[in-house]
């Protein structure tokens, strides 16, 4: 039987109606598990189920910035339990601090790919430790390091009780990367090497994909903490616990970070576009990365097709109006250029670029001859004072001065990211260049004909903008975009024949599309990732 990739990752957007992602990582994580899927990949994914969700703040109908979670029953999502030999749920046991922590083991299946979620939610934990998988990415500093235990340790036991060896594995950020000491105590215990020998061995076998360089994607704890947790799991595999928590000690402090202990264990890092690369070789001189662009899943996310651009475009702009009258009462037009923003809120992203400049934008916007639309999405994490201000600040700029302008639609989801990158005119990207790794909801949006307005971050410094969209300089980005909108976005858009289709519009649509399906497929990126890695079906 051939060995499978084993993709290790915290979050995944897998469904609608499974609430285990937060945001670009997770989606990412998804187009991944359905490409391996559909080319018949031998893979498996291992990650957590969040029985309550991803906490998160956005935008009540009413306005106010409130606190949400979205947790749903597993078997309401299309889990099922994996039994084990005599026909039980199967369950792992991870020491954790004193404790020995249960967790048993729900399957998500697309075609051939094969995603393992564990759960803390059983009987055999205390009340505390059934608590431990229920919020993803939650503030307590304790509770998120017992997490990353339970996924990189816990998870690896669980695939080989199942009897699962995989060729390889593909951790993808750093939060699984305790991964690594299982696979060493594995390898010590199986063929008898010491600890740098196994140690070795794994590195041949481990892939690591970094995806930000901001400090908040990078998770760390205190040495202390790590090593009481890590405690009983070092006497039971008989390595000091100092010799573990070293592969993660940030040189001259008492702080360990999970990518390092990734980085320095992996035999191949790479990064996740161009201008990640270069910029990541800054921070990590001594851990040069690969860059590997990611792309999207095109079967997921193309909702336009091959004939009738035009048509079918304004299909699903209408779609996304219907939305936002439903939602926001405000009634717009499908020959009204329609701008979209959608994504985390966050200050490097610079949501609000736009509307800096109300008075000049608000003139602008309500040209009879040439208006502007505007529809915005996003969630914060509970922990982001940043992001809440943000929120607060465009709800007050919502209801005064872009009132039947712009909206805010909530609930930002798979289902609303695919109405938003199919059913608006313009995507708008804004980030500070090189503060995105990548950022893929433009390549979705290029997919569908929307037209770029973008920075020229991530995987936009890849691209010769002319005849796609637009490319904005990073200072002055306000003033920048509003010259752009007037001088070259609405003569164009406004430009139509006697069929109300704006022709060169359209070419730009074809362009942007024809670009996506060349260079920025999931299917690209994959076959990038089976050859850096050297994976033939006959490992």
């Amino acid at each position: 039987m051939t060995r499978p990739i084993a993709y290790f990752c915290a979050e995944y957007a897998l469904s609608d109606k499974l609430q285990i992602y937060a945001g670009g990582l997770g989606v990412l994580a998804g187009d991944y598990v359905r490409e391996a899927g559909d080319s018949g990949l031998p893979f498996v994914a291992v990650g957590l189920y969040y029985s309550g969700g991803f906490a998160h703040k956005e935008l009540s109908s009413a306005g106010q910035v409130v606190d949400l979670h979205d947790g749903v029953r597993p078997e309401d999502a299309g889990l099922t339990h994996v039994l084990d030999e005599s026909g039980k749920e199967l369950k792992v046991r991870i020491p954790i601090g004193q404790s020995i922590v249960t967790a048993k083991v729900w399957l998500y299946e697309y075609k051939s790919a094969k995603v393992y979620l564990l759960d803390t939610k059983v009987s055999e934990n205390s009340e505390a430790d059934q608590h431990i998988t229920e919020t993803l990415y939650i503030t307590d500093k304790e509770v998120r390091l017992k997490q990353e235990i339970v996924l990189g340790i816990g998870g690896l036991r669980a695939l080989l009780s199942m009897g699962i060896h995989p060729a390889y594995y593909h951790l993808n950020e750093g939060h699984s990367a305790f991964l690594i000491f299982e696979l060493i105590h594995h390898e010590m215990k199986e063929h008898q090497f010491d600890f740098e020998g196994a140690r070795a061995i794994v590195r041949d076998r481990v892939l690591f994909t970094n995806h930000t360089l901001l400090t908040a994607g990078n998770d760390v704890f205190s040495n202390d903490l790590v090593s009481l947790h890590l405690a009983k799991y070092a006497q039971e595999i008989e390595i000091p616990v100092k010799q573990l928590v070293d592969l993660g000690l940030v040189q001259q402090s008492s702080t360990f970070s999970m990518t390092i202990l990734a980085m320095r264990s992996a035999g191949k890092i790479n990064a996740v576009s161009k201008l990640h690369a270069t910029k990541a070789k800054e921070i990590w001189s001594d851990h040069p990365m690969e860059p590997i662009t990611n792309g999207v899943h095109l079967p997921t996310w193309d909702r336009i097709g091959e004939n009738e651009m035009w048509s079918q475009h304004q299909a699903n702009k209408k779609n996304l109006l219907n939305l936002i009258k439903e939602k926001t009462g405000n009634a717009w037009g499908e020959n009204e250029i329609l701008l979209g923003w959608g994504r985390r809120m966050a200050r490097y992203k610079r949501p609000l670029a736009l509307v800096e400049r109300l008075k000049q934008f608000g003139e602008m916007a309500r040209d009879k001859n040439r208006p502007i639309r505007v529809v915005f999405a996003g969630i914060a994490h509970p922990a982001d004072t940043d992001g809440k201000e943000l929120l607060e600040e465009l709800q007050y700029r919502l209801s005064s001065d872009l009132s039947g302008v712009a909206v805010y639609l909530p609930h930002y989801n798979l289902e609303l990211a695919g109405l938003m990158t199919s059913g608006c005119d313009v995507w708008i990207n804004t980030p500070v260049v090189g503060f995105e790794a990548c950022g893929t909801s433009g390549m979705k949006a290029a997919l569908n004909g929307v037209l770029p307005l973008s920075t020229r971050d991530g995987w936009m410094d890849e691209v010769e903008m002319y005849g796609i969209g637009w490319g904005l300089s990073d200072n002055e980005l306000t003033q920048n975009m509003l010259d752009t909108l007037s001088d070259q976005i609405l003569p164009l858009y406004y430009e139509k024949n006697q069929a109300g289709v704006p022709e060169k519009w359209v070419t730009m649509m074809k362009n942007a599309r024809e670009l996506i399906k060349n260079e920025f497929s999931m299917s690209r990126a994959m076959r990038q990732y089976l050859e850096f890695i050297q994976f033939t079906s006959t490992e």
